[in-house]
């Protein structure tokens, strides 16, 4: 899931109109070019120079907001395929084109400015800002379909690691979707310590990059699962890499846990 995003545009196309309907949506941090030219790129013009230093710049903000999990909005006109290589450097980005208008209120910009060949997002004329940040969350943010196929992983996760964590994402991979059941044995005994709440928060931190592919459910203490016939499900082992696969929950049990 790309959580960098660039609304790029033409001056006065409505980037910012649209950057401030869509960050709510995804509780992103909105960067606009102009006010970070203010605050922070005081020293950068408008040469071609400048114009890729302050896209740099402009990138290197949104990835340390992404780095943390969160979703970045940098709004501005990025004009020119160099300056879109230098805001999006290694990480890539969601490129949202807003193509409103057909020239803008700067000559030198208008002359300058190269239409984006590649985007995931195209924003006409037709729709309100409104309607399209709710098409760019659609795609950024995509909401569970209980419809669709879902693989089901069922687990105690006492402690939620980087295994099960491994398991699952191949199960995203392999089916679209997948639906985790904790089977709720907190308390039963000293390798069951933590509550249903305590292990969804940590399962849907660990798969924060993953929202929209998986939802968490308890479940009672499932020990057997039987079947009579064949009615439609696929039971098959993932096998994972042996770092992952010989990760002790009770090591990690013990990070989290004071023994008395």
């Amino acid at each position: 899931m790309r959580k960098k995003i660039l609304i790029l545009g033409l001056p006065g196309t409505g980037k910012t109109t649209l950057s401030k309907a869509l960050a709510p949506r995804l509780n992103a941090v909105h960067f606009n070019a102009d006010e970070v030219r203010a605050n922070i790129n005081k020293d950068l013009g408008f040469a071609e120079a400048d114009r890729i230093e302050h896209a740099r710049r402009m990138g290197w903000l949104c990835d340390r907001v992404v780095e943390v999990g969160g979703y970045a909005i940098a709004d501005f006109v990025c004009p020119t395929k160099n300056t879109r290589i230098a805001f999006m450097g290694d990480t890539g980005a969601f490129i949202i084109w807003v193509d409103r208008i057909k020239f803008g209120r700067f000559e030198d910009t208008n002359r300058m400015f190269e239409p984006p060949p590649q985007f995931d997002l195209r924003v006409t004329p037709e729709g309100t800002p409104e309607y399209w940040a709710d098409e760019a969350a659609k795609l950024l943010r995509p909401v569970f379909d209980s419809k669709k196929p879902t693989a089901l992983m069922i687990g105690r996760y006492q402690p939620f690691h980087d295994g099960h964590k491994a398991l699952i994402v191949e199960g995203i991979n392999r089916v679209g979707q997948v639906c985790v059941v904790v089977r709720d044995t907190s308390g039963t005994d000293d390798k069951n310590p933590f509550s249903f709440e305590y292990v969804r928060s940590r399962i849907e931190h660990g798969l924060r990059a993953h929202e929209g592919r998986f939802i968490v459910v308890s479940l009672p203490n499932i020990t057997n699962v039987f079947y009579g016939r064949d009615v439609g499900y696929q039971i098959e082992r993932i096998d994972i890499d042996q770092r992952l696969q010989d990760i002790s929950a009770t090591n990690e049990r013990a990070k989290l846990v004071v023994s008395n």
